[in-house]
């Protein structure tokens, strides 16, 4: 199971965190990923000086998702974890 959080304090509530939980559920939903991916929200991650929206992958934390790069960071950062996590388990 992949876990993702998206950040939704009031530095990225305010920087876009709504629209990226609505991209990202979609997403999970078109993908048909319900079951493979966690998606939850977090308070503060401590990043707020940075554009756009903190989440994090596991441990991994990513900051400045945007609508715009929102596509290039699925596809980088959870198609390619599900995939490497597919592979681990074959």
């Amino acid at each position: 199971m992949l876990n993702v959080q998206i950040c939704v304090g009031s530095s990225c509530h305010l920087k876009g965190s709504r629209e990226i939980v609505e991209l990202m559920q979609n997403e999970v939903e078109k993908c048909g990923l319900e079951n493979e991916i966690e998606l939850s929200g977090s308070f503060c991650t401590g990043r707020c000086n940075r554009v756009g929206v903190t989440i994090t992958v596991n441990d991994k934390v990513f900051t400045g998702i945007t609508v715009e790069n929102f596509r290039e960071f699925w596809n980088e950062n959870i198609l390619k974890a599900l995939d490497a996590k597919g592979a681990d388990q074959r």
